[in-house]
């Protein structure tokens, strides 16, 4: 299993649970700097309020069970805008 997938599968229930949809969760790297990037959707608009509000729930989660064993950024973001 990849990282996204195992991250997903660690993190999906809670984000559903808050009323959003996990629509992808990817580890990528991207100059020299590893991101752990969780694409997240609802009816209707994602503001920063919404990925504040994933992030504070899903930021104990993953550094509680530790699935990634190298340094990274947590990156929550909407489907519509993408990440940076």
């Amino acid at each position: 299993m990849d990282i996204g997938a195992k991250v997903r599968s660690l993190i999906e229930k809670d984000i559903v649970n808050l009323g959003y949809i996990l629509d992808e969760v990817l580890y990528v790297k991207e100059d020299g700097q590893n991101f752990l990037r969780v694409v997240i959707d609802k009816e209707g608009v994602i503001d920063i309020d919404d990925c504040i509000c994933v992030t504070k729930k899903i930021n104990p989660i993953i550094d509680k069970l530790d699935p990634i064993e190298e340094n990274y950024i947590l990156d929550v973001c909407s489907k519509e805008k993408g990440c940076d």
